[in-house]
């Protein structure tokens, strides 16, 4: 068996130079060679790997360029260091802002996945608004809810969702049955329809052809893992986000009253300020989530 060849030193060098400056000229100027030579390193290294790293002529990277440069800057790291080195490193701290469901159903749950790959990285988690996207303080990776483009942001799509109607069991035996997969007006008007600007009743209409307008009144909450409360709590009826609330199906606390579903107008975007990912902890931190809610 043939060993794996590992791509030149210079070649790494060059990658991480233009991922940092985004300039072939000033990454040539860092490294003491003509510019021709990083755009050779560059290709040769994708070549190599057989992956294409930079996205655009403005040397962005791809989503592998991305979990590549994590690899290289985590090894350069390594190799600075001698062994038996006594001083213990600092801790790189990373910031993110997260939006409260999501932290509590799908980033929680993966973290400790994270300390053991990462123990270096001390990750301080604040609340993030949805829709609004404000945090109470500055955060080097934003999770947003919404639609992209954002301004002055880079950002990296992360999941889209589905969305279906769910109710508790008592409220199912006090207000039900639903008839027809609750995709008629007729079985919609017997419910109490709990309100969320997260996650508009329209999505479902729309997507049963029904010709009604958006819930003008009702119980309404600003946050879905609340809305998924309220359902639980027996307040009527909640459109809730597949993957978002997959916790409280499991557990018997709420029950689907379609077998069908509808695709959310809202994904969940991972985002930061240009240059950001020149920290190879950020770098990190991207590629890991991308990852991990891909499984």
């Amino acid at each position: 068996m043939a060993t794996p060849r590992i791509p030149p030193i210079q070649a790494l060098l060059a990658f991480e130079a233009l991922a940092r400056l985004r300039s072939v000229t000033l990454a040539a100027e860092e490294l003491s060679v003509t510019p021709s030579a990083v755009s050779h390193r560059i290709r040769q290294l994708e070549l190599q790997l057989a992956h294409k790293l930079f996205a655009r002529g403005d040397f962005s990277l791809t989503p592998d360029g991305v979990a590549y440069l994590a690899r290289v800057r985590e090894a350069m790291s390594a190799l600075q260091q001698m062994p038996g080195q006594t001083d213990q490193p600092r801790a790189t701290r990373l910031r993110v802002a997260v939006t409260p469901t999501f932290s509590r159903a799908l980033l929680l749950p993966r973290l400790a996945l994270f300390r053991h790959a990462y123990p270096d990285i001390e990750l301080m988690l604040q609340v993030a608004i949805p829709i609004h996207n404000v945090t109470a303080e500055e955060a080097d990776i934003e999770l947003r809810f919404g639609t992209a483009p954002f301004a002055d942001r880079e950002s990296m799509h992360l999941l889209s969702d589905e969305v279906c109607p769910v109710c508790s069991p008592d409220y199912l035996r006090e207000a039900g049955p639903f008839e027809d997969d609750f995709r008629t007006a007729e079985a919609i008007g017997r419910a109490h329809l709990i309100r969320s600007p997260l996650e508009p009743w329209r999505t479902w209409f729309r997507a049963c052809n029904i010709d009604l307008p958006e819930p003008a009144s009702g119980n309404q909450f600003n946050d879905l893992g609340l809305v998924l409360d309220a359902a639980v709590a027996g307040f009527g009826v909640a459109l809730m986000r597949m993957r978002l609330g997959q916790g409280w199906l499991d557990s018997g606390r709420l029950v689907r009253l379609s077998h069908l579903t509808a695709p959310s107008p809202h994904d969940y975007y991972l985002c930061w300020k240009p240059g950001t990912l020149e920290r190879w902890e950020c770098a990190a931190f991207v590629e890991w989530l991308r990852q991990a809610v891909r499984e």
